[in-house]
């Protein structure tokens, strides 16, 4: 029998969930900010607490800040930093959108409601070709279903006033057939944050994926100035 699952700190998770984002292995944490293999491990898996000196290190490893790490800007909301000095906008392809929408996470969908338009939060997932998430018959996501909706993700990298986003406009539908359910709940990487009861699935068949990114340009690759 196994036994209980180890305390980790905030710290921790933070640290994990960013060494995933950006790829890296811990062997590859440990060679950026100068420390061992074992501690970063300890350090996602129990409940340390790191000195100062070493969270900027690690901080600046995966490409962030110490007040991120340590949570400081839980409850602010993303871009409130200030611009890069050489800003680059670049244009995504489809292929490059479906990519970094990746295979699940947590994106926005809008919907029309008798109130007026809604821009709404879920957990979902890439299936197919097609978005797919999961809400509840009664709430606003639901409303999406036999209608052309919008579906956009992004992501913004605070440390780099750098970032991405990826827009999805398609047809959605609910999902009813029993098999192609079940192959969706098997596939989802988590229940919806917002809690249980949401066993709806509605799926969004995108005609139109478009994307942008926001590249930071350093040095010598800046661009002159016009004179």
């Amino acid at each position: 029998m196994s036994g209980p699952e180890p305390l980790r700190s905030d710290i921790g998770r933070r640290v994990a969930a960013r060494r995933e984002q950006l790829g890296l292995s811990r062997e590859e944490v440990a060679l950026r900010s100068g420390s061992a293999p074992g501690y970063i491990q300890y350090l996602e898996e129990q409940a340390a607490t790191p000195g100062m000196g070493f969270l900027l290190r690690l901080a600046d490893a995966l490409e962030t800040t110490a007040v991120a790490l340590a949570g400081g800007t839980t409850d602010l909301p993303p871009g409130i930093g200030h611009a890069a000095l050489h800003p680059e906008l670049v244009e995504l392809t489809p292929a490059q959108c479906w990519t970094l929408l990746g295979t699940h996470g947590v994106g926005r969908v809008a919907v029309t409601t008798h109130e007026g338009p809604a821009i709404l939060p879920v957990n979902y997932l890439v299936a197919q070709g097609e978005v797919a998430f999961r809400t509840s018959s009664a709430s606003l996501p639901a409303r999406a279903a036999d209608a052309e909706v919008a579906f956009e993700v992004d992501h913004i990298d605070e440390a780099f006033s750098r970032g991405w986003s990826v827009l999805l406009v398609g047809d959605a539908r609910t999902v009813t057939e029993p098999g192609a359910v079940h192959e969706l709940a098997e596939r989802a990487y988590t229940t919806p944050w917002a809690g249980a009861g949401r066993d709806l699935w509605v799926a969004v068949t995108p005609h139109r994926v478009s994307g942008r990114r926001i590249d930071v340009r350093h040095g010598d690759d800046a661009p002159l100035p016009e004179v």
